[in-house]
């Protein structure tokens, strides 16, 4: 199966290794390349393929491997595989990699779920080291003066603006955004159906059928194509002999004629997958969940009611300055700044929630910003209550408002209201 490699994707890597196994005279060559960009668009995959088309070997880390209970081992790790590499660059007397999968899953920080670990704050400390100082990588308690052969580092991601800054910045990290265009998108969906026949035409219109579907989207509704002929498959056999004729069967794994592959039929599944799709978009069951909780809790918390005493009758007030009351007890705060308070009503009706974030003078300078107990603000009054009993509880540190996007689950701005000087 003849697969396409995007001439974008293939020239942007093989100059970047290519870089670094030569000697330019006073040219600073990054060492890591960084490929972000959208999930399920073929990132891991056309990496692959330009290393299998340029001879090059590969060693592995996962995103999933960047924690552990035990404070070092992953930063251990990161340093253990770049010196194995560069052993194999050595011995092999070939081009070898380092590929880190989804760094940000592993280093990164998406809201105030994510928990900054000191595993994550080494993970990012070490791959500055190493792309600092690339042929001076040591083990922990040991030390060999011998310069290591220079290792060219490819990470991967969706989102690097969650990864510590000054890990990503220029002359540490190229990077590389990867969004396939059109002829793109043909060229590797016509890899993934050459063996079923799809002629070129069919292969556009399916493409632009399913415009705004990634890459992945094709791959898995191949595979769908052949859930008819297993589902026969299971009900002639019997659910019941399934295990005996699939795992341990004397006469052979199942043969299964072609499917249908015709676009009609294609286009059919696709509908029911991006209708699969669009289910998960909208249920939304967490957030109705935690929102169940959330009134539950402050049910069980909220003080008893205190009918005030003295308290000026509004019965004779106009409807007007009973509306403008309300609001001004509901939306406003004596302790923060009209700007503030602004800037909260406009991420509110754009559909973002808030959260708040402190931290003291010394974890300032590392960016290890700690979450209030509160988290996804999504009510006015609650932004204000909060954020007004944070800058009294942490008068003497650094507080700041953060806007997230929680369909795109990403931060759309992160804003200091509050410095350990006092001034908001």
């Amino acid at each position: 199966m003849g697969y396409y490699i995007a001439p974008r994707f293939l020239d942007k890597l093989a100059v970047h290794i290519t870089k670094n196994f030569l000697n330019l005279p006073g040219v600073r060559v990054p060492v890591i390349l960084g490929i972000h960009g959208r999930k399920g668009e073929g990132k891991t995959f056309q990496c692959q393929l330009v290393f299998e088309k340029m001879g090059i070997e590969v060693t592995h880390v996962s995103g999933g491997e960047l924690e552990s209970p035990d404070a070092g081992d992953p930063a251990r790790l990161i340093r253990l595989r770049y010196r194995e590499t560069a052993e194999l660059i050595k011995v092999r007397g070939k081009m070898c990699v380092l590929m880190i999968n989804d760094l940000d899953a592993g280093a990164g920080r998406f809201d105030e779920g994510t928990q900054y670990t000191v595993n994550t704050q080494l993970v990012n400390a070490t791959l500055m080291n190493i792309a600092d100082n690339p042929t001076d990588v040591q083990l922990p308690g040991s030390y060999d003066s011998t310069p290591l052969r220079r290792v060219p580092i490819i990470v991967t991601g969706n989102d690097f603006s969650t990864l510590y800054a000054p890990l990503i910045r220029d002359g540490r990290m190229d990077k590389f955004y990867w969004e396939p265009n059109r002829d793109d998108k043909v060229g590797i969906v016509k890899g993934i159906f050459e063996p079923d026949g799809l002629s070129q035409k069919e292969v556009e219109q399916l493409v632009d059928t399913f415009v705004n579907q990634s890459i992945d989207f094709f791959s898995a509704l191949r595979s769908r194509i052949y859930d008819e002929q297993i589902r026969n498959y299971i009900h002639q056999v019997g659910f019941e002999r399934v295990s005996l004729s699939v795992v341990n069967s004397v006469e052979g794994p199942p043969e299964f004629k072609k499917p249908d592959f015709r676009l009609s039929h294609l286009i059919e599944s696709g509908n029911f997958l991006v209708g699969e799709q669009k289910r998960v978009e909208n249920s939304h069951l967490v957030d109705d969940y935690n929102r169940l909780n959330r009134g539950r809790n402050s049910d069980q918390s909220a003080p008893p009611a205190v009918t005030p005493i003295s308290q000026p009758s509004s019965n004779n007030a106009t409807p007007e300055a009973k509306t403008n009351e309300f609001q001004k007890q509901q939306g406003s705060s004596p302790h923060l700044t009209l700007d503030t308070q602004a800037q909260i009503r406009q991420l509110l009706s754009q559909g973002y929630k808030i959260s708040i974030e402190h931290v003291d003078e010394r974890r300032f300078r590392m960016g290890s910003w700690q979450s209030c107990v509160n988290s996804h603000i999504d009510s006015e009054t609650d932004a204000i209550s909060n954020l007004e009993s944070t800058l009294t509880e942490y008068s003497g540190e650094y507080v700041r408002l953060v806007g997230i996007d929680p369909k795109a689950k990403r931060r759309v701005v992160e804003t200091i209201i509050q410095r350990p000087s006092g001034k908001n």
